[in-house]
């Protein structure tokens, strides 16, 4: 069987003012092309569907004849887990209408899928708190999913069965899923282990966190967990959260975060975004590869040396999403502020940053912190462009007294 890991679609993102929902349409397309043209059987969304809890009427209709595209109309699985971003609420609330298309929504970790069957063929053969199992057209075995959609502390220990605060969360999760394992996952079907957390190598590699993402442990729920704490059993983890694509372990199992579809925030300028293919069967690793998205504005970060040097980069570059530092000896002016946002409008920030880092005041030698040094020399290019001559030593050293101040 095939299956499609994806994850954190992020719809309603802005990025320094800029609404990503054009590109978003784009690459979900892109995506569902992809579940086509590789006869998908199973979709898997990691989490993070949407940038937040109360999402736009035009990112909600995104969503939902994305969905609907994914699930061919019925003939396909697609199961989806709430992120850190998500209202557990809102994302189950369509149940009744998705389980009817073979789409599962799961916002809280307890979540139990009632009995259901499509008229292609795709059904539920059993259901408890965080696990179900399906049966697919097609398939002639079924396919077991360990599900743990993002929570807080608070809602994790009530799924867990557990009121002592004292007792370590990655010690509750590791025990339910080695006993979700060890009952339900046997050699006699594929068995997959989807969910929304930060995971680490056991070596302790960290793969930081996205600018605009949200700490999981700062929301209230799980520090980093190491892949140790995984059951034995599970032949593949598919993972939300972090925006690349990054295998955090390939023992016991491929340990995946399939990367977001879009760059969302500057520290992924230049990053390339995928999807993960997986071709899966009982008792046998899982096969897979990452395929690259095409769609959607690269983000980018350049650093010149003069405004004439950005603009012709810039004219060869239109649709890229920019971050632009511009290394110079003086203030920029205002009028190259201009210049650069009228020859492109994909500007993210200019970012001015000074070359020299000597100055002195008269006949002093003055001892300056780097940023008081900047603004030192931030404010003799800006009186120099607006008076037409260098400040006074008495202006200079006045300044530097209130820098001192």
């Amino acid at each position: 069987m095939k299956i499609l890991h994806t994850a954190d679609w992020h719809l309603g993102k802005k990025l320094n003012g800029f609404y990503r929902h054009p590109e978003q349409v784009l690459v979900l397309n892109e995506i569902c092309e992809l579940a086509d043209e590789h006869c998908v059987d199973l979709v898997l969304i990691a989490g993070d569907l949407f940038d937040g809890p109360n999402p736009s009427s035009e990112s909600t209709e995104l969503f939902y004849k994305t969905l609907r595209r994914l699930s061919a109309d019925g003939k396909r699985a697609v199961v989806a887990i709430a992120g850190n971003h998500d209202s557990p609420d809102r994302i189950a609330a369509p149940e009744p209408l998705a389980l009817a298309c073979g789409i599962v929504l799961l916002g809280y970790p307890d979540t139990v899928v009632p009995p259901f069957e499509t008229e292609n063929g795709i059904r539920l053969l059993q259901s408890q708190p965080g696990f179900l199992e399906l049966a697919l057209p097609g398939i002639g075995f079924p396919v077991r999913l360990i599900l743990t959609p993002f929570a807080n502390e608070v809602r994790l220990k009530k799924y867990l069965g557990s009121e002592d605060s004292s007792l370590e969360m990655r010690n509750l999760l590791a025990e339910s899923w080695k006993q979700l394992a060890s009952e339900k996952c046997d050699d006699k079907g594929v068995n997959l282990l989807m969910t929304h957390q930060y995971f680490i190598p056991s070596s302790g590699e960290i793969e930081p966190e996205s600018d605009d993402e949200r700490s999981i442990a700062g929301l209230g729920g799980t520090d980093a967990l190491p892949v140790a704490i995984l059951p034995d059993g599970i032949q593949y983890v598919a993972l939300g959260h972090i925006h690349k694509f990054w295998k955090v372990a390939s023992k016991p199992c491929p340990v995946v975060y399939s990367s977001s579809p879009l760059c969302y925030s500057l520290n992924e300028a230049g990053q390339e975004k995928f999807v993960v293919m997986l071709e899966a069967k009982p008792a046998t690793e899982v096969e897979y590869q990452k395929i690259a998205l095409k769609e959607g504005r690269p983000v980018l970060r350049k650093t010149f040396d003069s405004v004439d040097e950005a603009l012709v980069w810039l004219d060869q570059n239109p649709d890229a999403l920019v971050e632009l530092t511009l290394v110079s000896d003086e203030f920029l002016k205002s009028e190259d502020s201009r210049r650069i946002h009228a020859a492109h409008e994909g500007i993210l920030d200019i970012i001015p940053q000074m070359r020299n880092r000597a100055y002195s005041v008269g006949n002093e030698t003055t001892e300056l912190a780097d940023p008081e040094l900047d603004k030192m020399i931030l404010f003799t290019s800006f009186f120099k462009q607006k008076k037409g001559q260098e400040p006074s030593d008495e202006l200079k050293k006045l300044f530097h007294e209130i820098l001192h101040s």
